[in-house]
């Protein structure tokens, strides 16, 4: 099913916004960055099913893609990389949300490494990253400050997380291939 809620997002034109100002708002819709490099095909599927319980999920292509931070002298493995876009079943804040994906990816085995073990290979069975935000309460009283430069169609309110944005290339590529499915 194709989403027309991102037929006419224009990444352009949204506003960005830090995650902290937004913590409390209601959330109707995400559009997510996945990520393992470490049995990726055991953690997508199983993170994918998890979404699925808290609503509608469509999915871009699954990418693969060297981690960005590997060099010569330390080489990482690969990252398989999707975008997804969330329509919720029920709206949350994003506090909600972020805690609920921090609990997913915790089921998929992740384990947050401390910065003294920097420069170890870091196994990373499910990373999930919040890129954009549909606010659900779109009367609140931020909403002047934070509604896009331009509404889109049916008056969605989508807010870029300032602190993922510019995207990485695959971000970028696994958005726009959502926005354009919306057509």
């Amino acid at each position: 099913m194709t989403h027309r809620a991102l037929a006419d997002l224009n990444l352009e034109d949204l506003k960005q916004c830090a995650p902290e100002q937004l913590q409390t708002h209601s959330v109707s819709a995400v559009l997510l960055a996945l990520g393992s490099n470490y049995q990726a095909e055991k953690y997508l599927p199983r993170a994918r099913e998890q979404l699925t319980a808290l609503g509608e999920i469509q999915l871009s292509t699954a990418f693969q893609n060297p981690d960005f931070t590997a060099t010569p002298e330390l080489p990482k493995p690969d990252y398989t990389n999707q975008c997804v876009y969330l329509t919720l079943t029920s709206a949350m804040t994003l506090q909600q949300l972020q805690q609920t994906f921090k609990k997913i990816e915790s089921d998929c085995g992740r384990q947050r490494c401390s910065e003294s073990i920097k420069n170890s290979i870091k196994k990373v069975a499910m990373d999930i990253d919040i890129l954009l935000i549909k606010l659900g309460d779109r009367k609140n009283s931020l909403s002047n400050n934070l509604a896009p430069k331009k509404i889109v169609k049916n008056s969605e309110q989508w807010i870029i997380m300032a602190d993922r944005y510019p995207f990485k290339t695959h971000e970028r590529a696994g958005v726009e291939e959502l926005i354009l499915s919306g057509l």
